[in-house]
């Protein structure tokens, strides 16, 4: 690859992160808004956000913006359906636990990354690599630790959920490089196939008729705001393709932890949310873990592209 080409990519990345994460801060906002004011059903919302996603992509292949890549769609099933069981495991692991008890477990999925990619893909991580997991979990930890409690069913869902996300989070990269295709291609398929499995396993949670129902008596506002939720879900589905297909899980989880960060100091900033003391160390190490892991990745990869360089 030559110092354009590079150049273009690393442009093209930074584009990619600051839309997943400018999207997914909005859409945390914008979810909690339809759920404490109109009480829309969790579930269903995902539901419309894959239907919109679905939608959106096909605009722009109608548009010329991508070309779709003839796919078998038992390729993409095992992905559909890990997505399926992320979106219900950590929605029963939200419902059954504290927040800090699910924000703790949410910080599990990265070592729970690398020990999938070493065991079943033999990618090797260094050891300095490893030990930025320690600040990461210890930051995730010290930010909810006076809200960490633990139930049996809790605690089962919330394993659950760390194991599925990892798994599909996993095989979005690996999926893009198996059948050569982009985010956009990989998304195409994924988005209506996940959302034909989610509209068989939505009636077994939440009701499909009648009052809080998708097809209940919503105001005009309350469906503007769950199109405008769709349309965000549309940019944060697309940026973690696009992100997971051009750096790796584990970069991606560490982006997340960013994320959180940056969503608790937004809460503090804009909206005067409680802030203590152990929140504030917790995100000081977190971040502390994202600049040496980011430091380490990127020696790392100058020390590949020197290495490549000396060869005859």
């Amino acid at each position: 690859m030559g110092l354009s080409e590079a150049l273009s990519l690393n442009r093209r990345l930074l584009a990619g992160l600051l839309v997943n994460l400018s999207a997914s801060i909005c859409i945390v906002f914008v979810n909690k808004w339809i759920y404490v004011e109109y009480a829309f059903p969790n579930m269903t919302l995902t539901l419309l956000h894959f239907i919109i996603t679905g939608l959106g992509l096909y605009i722009c292949q109608r548009l010329n913006i991508f070309s779709p890549k003839t796919l078998n769609p038992t390729k993409i099933l095992l992905l559909a359906l890990s997505f399926c069981g992320f979106v219900v495991f950590t929605n029963l692991s939200l419902q059954n636990n504290t927040i800090g008890t699910y924000q703790l477990a949410k910080a599990m999925t990265t070592p729970v990354i690398i020990v999938i990619q070493t065991v079943y893909y033999k990618k090797t991580f260094s050891t300095r690599i490893k030990l930025t997991l320690i600040p990461i979990t210890l930051g995730v930890f010290l930010n909810s630790y006076f809200d960490v409690k633990f139930n049996f069913l809790g605690i089962l869902f919330a394993t659950l959920g760390v194991l599925v996300t990892s798994i599909y989070q996993v095989w979005v990269g690996a999926k893009q490089h198996e059948l050569q295709v982009n985010s956009m291609q990989l998304l195409y398929y994924q988005a209506p196939m996940s959302s034909i499995i989610l509209m068989f396993t939505v009636p077994f949670f939440e009701p499909v008729t009648g009052e809080g129902s998708i097809f209940g008596n919503w105001s005009t506002t309350a469906l503007m705001m769950v199109l405008l939720s769709g349309i965000i879900a549309f940019l944060v589905n697309l940026s973690i393709y696009w992100i997971i297909g051009n750096t790796s899980p584990v970069t991606y989880n560490m982006f997340g932890h960013f994320k959180f960060c940056i969503t608790l100091l937004g809460g503090y900033i804009l909206f005067k949310d409680p802030l203590s003391l152990n929140q504030g160390l917790g995100i000081l190490c977190t971040l502390c873990g994202i600049l040496f892991y980011t430091h380490f990745k990127l020696c790392e990869q100058e020390e590949g592209k020197n290495k490549l360089a000396q060869r005859p």
